[in-house]
């Protein structure tokens, strides 16, 4: 019941919001009602005279409508709300609908709880004439028996009300009218008062037992409920249970603000990744960090790994100055495996304190620094990549979009791998490795992928595989260069961006070639030295004599400095199938060799090729 405790204390915290239109926002339901979308409005004068109607425009906000427990909950049986409903309930063509929507309002008008706004409503709807009257205004169409064109689509379109004239200093919109939603609350709470009582489970107080739930917290899936009643037959209960009282009992006050507080937080801030909804919020309200994006939004690139955990700190003190240490912070996963049952796949409660500390340590592992594929001269600092970025890249398909190629992932593979990202980021799990191993194929592979894609694949591999060792070994791998790191594959992998660089070198001038160290990337990883050798002795044959000489010398000697790293291991080991902290090494070298930071800058190798020409 924690989830269910915590949105209660969420609507008790944001009592101020409830009925309350705010600009932008969705609105927080009170009890006794739901948030739902009009299609008509229809004006009528203090006598029930019809002034006018129009349509609903698309882009409005929804708007809060009384319901009882059963109208909030229905499906295919005729069950009206108590004011604002559909045309097949306010129009006396599908008679039992029709009666039951008037013997409702009928006894909320003759209740102590009754409203000035009612009566008129309720006389206009027996006079019978909404059909013509919304005819005249263009906004349905009906033949030549009086019978609405394509029922079907017609009779669902929602009507609201805006009774004018009463100079009783209320909204005269219905759904806008606090005093009208006080006094349906007053009203159906003595109606139902002498229902069954339970012992709540969720506030530990005694109240009317809830007889249903409501649907809709998730506006994509409308009618799926987390709560879902059971008949009784066939597996009822699952053979836990002789009735339904014997189940957890919640109580009608307690569904009714949960539910609202839910579907309000989700209409707010919910996130939806593969059609799979996800919460992170405070109840009392105060700002909390994204669980699927960078933990710090940096105003300007930041290069050095002690300035990017400088920064790290700073967003980390700032949220907890918005966020008291002792504050909860809630994470919530909601679906829909059908259409009438929605799913919590997964729930966890924190202090604040510790959700921000998990979200600073991720960071502060998860990342590397992001330099342009093409021109990896430019850098755009370091980064920790937000986890979507991570699943497009280790699972998703190379597509156009807007001229452009993406990775874009299946909405099935989606919402589950996010989920393990979300839980591993938030639960301190150690990562998986067959996201890391995905990533790594993927980046061996960077002849299948366009060059706007080869970039955020190969950053995004190396901060996951930098994690990963953190996670599995406590190793942790610098984002600086280091040319005398004891690691065969990572050597390698300088290997890789040199032979690459010197064969590009050669044809400045055709970006669109591909260098044969690409070409060769996946055999380079099963067989490096074998690769290597093919490489060099192409760049010797082909490529070395179209360079001028300072060049060549200094691919040369970078060479031979490089394979006298990898001389220092076993000679056995020298061939043998490279581990996926290559990348690291082919990155930062491929970086460096671009960046006229490390080693020679074309500058100086212009210069000695044309001191040694002199000579």
């Amino acid at each position: 019941m924690g989830l269910m405790q915590k949105a209660v204390e969420t609507y008790d915290c944001h009592w101020d919001y409830v009925g309350r239109y705010r600009s932008g926002h969705t609105v927080l339901a009170p009890v006794s009602h739901i948030v739902t979308r009009a299609d008509i409005e229809i004006i009528l004068n203090a006598q029930g005279e019809f002034l006018s109607a129009s349509a609903v425009g698309k882009d409005e906000a929804k708007i809060v409508i009384p319901a009882t427990e059963s109208s909030a909950g229905r499906t295919s049986g005729v069950c009206a709300h108590p004011l604002c409903d559909q045309l097949c309930y306010l129009a006396d063509y599908h008679r039992e609908k029709h009666m039951d929507y008037l013997t409702k309002l009928e006894k909320w008008v003759q209740s102590q709880d009754s409203h000035p706004k009612l009566r008129p409503i309720l006389t206009y709807v027996r006079g019978g004439s909404i059909l013509a009257d919304l005819q005249q205004c263009g906004l349905v169409k009906r033949n030549d028996q009086g019978v609405l064109e394509d029922e079907g689509k017609a009779g669902k379109l929602l009507v609201r009300w805006r009774v004018m004239g009463l100079d009783d200093g209320a909204p005269e919109a219905c759904w806008e009218d606090t005093s009208l939603m006080d006094a349906f609350i007053r009203f159906y709470g003595l109606e139902c008062g002498n229902g069954p009582k339970c012992l709540c489970m969720v506030t530990g107080q005694e109240g009317r037992r809830a007889q249903q739930h409501p649907k809709g917290i998730i506006a994509v899936n409308g009618n799926a409920k987390l709560i879902s009643s059971n008949d009784t037959s066939n597996f009822t209960y699952l053979g836990r249970f002789t009735s339904e009282e014997q189940t957890a009992q919640i109580s009608y006050e307690a569904s009714q603000k949960a539910h609202n507080a839910l579907r309000w937080l989700a209409a707010e801030q919910g996130v939806v990744f593969g059609g799979r909804t996800f919460l992170c919020w405070n109840p009392q309200g105060h700002k909390v960090a994204s669980i699927a994006g960078a933990f710090a939004h940096l105003a300007k690139p930041v290069h050095k790994p002690t300035e990017y955990r400088q920064e790290l700190q700073r967003t980390l003190q700032g949220y907890q100055s918005q966020l008291p240490q002792s504050a909860g912070v809630m994470i919530a996963a909601f679906d829909a495996a059908t259409s009438g049952r929605l799913s919590l796949t997964y729930y966890n409660e924190l202090t604040g304190s510790d959700f921000l500390q998990r979200l600073y340590d991720w960071d502060n592992a998860c990342c590397w620094p992001v330099n342009s594929y093409e021109r990896p001269s430019i850098s755009f600092g370091i980064q920790s990549p937000p986890l979507l970025q991570i699943v497009n890249c280790a699972f998703g398909t190379q597509r156009e979009e807007k001229g452009k190629a993406r990775l874009i992932t299946d909405d099935r593979v989606m919402r589950q791998q996010m989920q393990r990202l979300i839980a591993c980021r938030i639960d301190r799990g150690r990562f998986s490795w067959d996201v890391v191993e995905a990533l790594f194929h993927r980046a061996s592979s960077l002849l299948a992928y366009e060059n706007s894609v080869r970039g955020v694949l190969l950053s995004t591999a190396c901060a996951v595989i930098r994690k990963y060792y953190l996670d599995r070994f406590k190793e942790e791998w610098s984002m600086i260069l280091e040319p005398d790191k004891r690691d065969r594959s990572y050597q390698f992998g300088r290997l890789l961006a040199v032979l690459e660089k010197a064969e590009r070198d050669t044809y400045r001038n055709d970006e669109s070639r591909e260098p044969n160290a690409v070409r060769q990337q996946s055999t380079f990883c099963r067989r490096p030295l074998y690769a290597a050798n093919i490489i060099e002795s192409q760049l010797e044959r082909a490529y070395f004599p179209k360079l001028p000489v300072g060049y060549r010398m200094f691919y040369k000697k970078l060479i031979g400095e490089i394979m006298g790293q990898i001389a220092q291991f076993p000679e056995e080991e020298w061939n043998q199938p490279l581990k996926e902290t290559y990348l690291m090494g082919y990155y930062l070298q491929r970086s460096a060799l671009y960046s006229h930071k490390d080693g020679e800058n074309d500058e100086t190798m212009e210069e000695k090729n044309h001191d040694e020409s002199a000579e």
